[in-house]
C-alpha cells in the first residue's frame, strides 16, 4: 500500500506494523457530520423515498410472498459485485429443481446463503437481538456455509492481514487495519449503530463504509457489509420488511462505489461517499416501490379473476405461492399448499390453461413450470419517474 495516497488524516492514518507492511488505522465514527446544502436536499429526498416505501410495506396483503423478489434480486447483485456469476433463474431453479446437480449451481449456492443470511439477521432483530458484532458473525457462518470461502474461518473474526486490489500486502491498494486494531474499531463500530445522533441514513451510509474498511473477516465481507443497509433499516422501524437492495445501484456503478468507499480513507471527506449512497437509495426505494406495487396490482387481479371462475381453493393456494417463487414443479407446490401430487398437478395444469404456468424443462420427469407474468412483475425492469427504466439485471430471456 502507499502511504503517500492518504492525503489526510481525518479518517485514520497509515501506519507501518511490526511485520513490515503499511496498513489503515481508522479512526472512530463522527457523531456529528456537517451538510452542504446538496447532501441535505439528498437527504430529504432519498428519506421521503424510504417512508414512502415503508409506508407501501405496511399495506402488503401477504408480506411473506411479495418480499421474496426484493430479496433475491439483493442477493444476486451483492454477489455479482464480488464476482459471482450467477442470475435469478439459476437461484430460482437450485430453490426447486431435484435434478440440478451440485457442482452445477456453485455460484447460485453462494447466492442462496446471502438469502439465508440475510433471513437470520431480519429473524434475529425482530426478535429484540441488536445490530452486533456477533450478530454478524453469526450471518458470517451462514454466507460461507458449504460454499468457497468455507474454509475461511466462517463465523470467526480475522487473526491475519488482508488485503484489497494487488497480489501481496506490498502491492494492495488498500491494507485494513491488522487484528489489533481492529477490535477497537469495531467495538466503535457496534457503539456507533446503536446511538442514534444523526439521520438515519447518514448513520447508515457511514456505517456500511467502516465496516468495509475494518474488514473484519477473511471473506465476504463487501456482502455483509451490504447486509448492514436494509437490516438497520429493519431494527430501526423505518421499514417492516427489507424491501430496499442498495446492490442494484452499487452493481451499476461498481467503480463509482469502490473509489469512492477508498477515496473517503484516503481524502478524509465523508460527503461525496455519502452523496453517492443517498442517491442509491433513492433510486432503489422509487425502484422498490414500483416493483411492489405492480405485484400487488398483479396479485390482486390474479386473485380475482380465480374467484370469478370458481376456481378450486388450491389453485388459488397455488397462485398465491407463485408470487413468492414463480418457478415451481408438482411436489414443491403439494407441499407448499399441502395437498397430494396429483391435486397440485391438477391445479398446475389449471394455471398452464388460463396461460399463467408454462412447462420451461421440455422433460417428462422433474417438469418445471414458470409464471411469466409474475416473473416480470417480479423481476423485469421497472419504469421510472421521466420514462427511464431502472433494470432488474436477471439475464432471462
Amino acid at each position: 500500500m502507499r502511504p503517500e495516497s492518504f492525503k489526510s488524516q481525518h479518517r485514520g492514518k497509515v501506519v507501518k506494523t511490526l511485520e513490515g507492511y503499511w496498513a489503515f488505522h481508522p479512526k472512530p465514527l463522527p457523531r456529528k457530520l456537517e451538510l452542504d446544502v446538496d447532501a441535505v436536499v439528498l437527504l430529504d429526498e432519498a428519506t421521503a423515498a424510504v417512508n414512502r416505501l415503508g409506508g407501501v410495506g405496511l399495506l402488503l396483503p401477504n408480506p411473506h410472498l411479495l418480499i421474496g423478489p426484493h430479496l433475491r434480486i439483493e442477493a444476486v447483485l451483492s454477489s455479482r459485485i464480488e464476482g459471482t456469476q450467477t442470475d435469478v433463474p439459476e437461484l430460482l431453479r437450485l430453490e426447486v429443481d431435484e435434478s440440478v446437480l451440485p457442482d452445477q449451481l456453485a455460484d447460485a449456492r453462494e447466492v442462496a446463503n446471502y438469502v439465508v443470511a440475510l433471513e437470520h439477521g431480519l429473524a434475529r432483530v425482530r426478535g429484540g437481538f441488536p445490530v452486533s458484532i456477533r450478530l454478524m458473525r453469526e450471518m458470517h457462518e451462514r454466507l460461507l456455509s458449504g460454499v468457497r470461502g468455507r474454509h475461511r474461518t466462517p463465523g470467526e473474526l480475522r487473526k491475519s492481514p488482508v488485503w484489497i486490489g494487488g497480489d501481496t500486502l506490498d502491492s494492495a491498494v488498500f491494507v485494513p487495519p491488522p487484528p489489533d486494531v481492529m477490535s477497537d474499531a469495531l467495538r466503535d463500530l457496534e457503539s456507533f449503530v446503536h446511538e442514534q445522533t444523526m439521520p438515519l441514513l447518514v448513520q447508515v451510509a457511514l456505517a456500511h463504509y467502516q465496516f468495509e474498511v475494518i474488514h473484519p473477516f477473511l471473506d465476504g465481507n463487501g456482502r455483509l457489509g451490504r447486509i448492514l443497509v436494509p437490516l438497520l433499516l429493519v431494527e430501526r422501524g423505518v421499514l417492516s420488511e427489507p424491501l430496499l437492495y442498495l446492490s442494484a445501484y452499487f452493481e451499476q456503478n461498481r467503480s463509482d462505489y469502490y473509489d469512492l468507499l477508498l477515496r473517503t480513507s484516503q481524502q478524509g471527506d465523508f460527503l461525496p461517499w455519502l452523496k453517492f449512497f443517498l442517491r442509491g437509495v433513492r433510486q432503489q426505494a422509487r425502484d422498490a416501490e414500483h416493483r411492489t406495487h405492480r405485484l400487488v396490482r398483479l396479485q390482486a387481479d390474479l386473485r380475482s379473476q380465480l374467484l370469478d371462475e370458481s376456481r378450486p381453493n388450491s389453485v388459488l393456494r397455488l397462485a398465491e405461492q407463485l408470487f413468492a417463487s414463480p418457478l415451481i414443479n408438482a411436489r414443491r407446490a403439494a407441499r407448499l399448499i399441502d395437498v397430494s401430487v396429483p391435486t397440485a398437478n391438477a391445479a398446475i395444469q389449471a394455471l398452464i390453461e388460463r396461460g399463467d404456468l408454462k412447462e420451461i424443462s421440455g422433460r417428462d420427469r422433474y417438469r418445471l413450470y414458470e409464471a411469466p407474468k409474475i416473473f416480470a412483475a417480479a423481476y423485469g425492469p421497472v419504469e421510472m419517474e421521466g420514462g427511464g427504466l431502472a433494470p432488474a439485471d436477471t439475464d432471462h430471456e
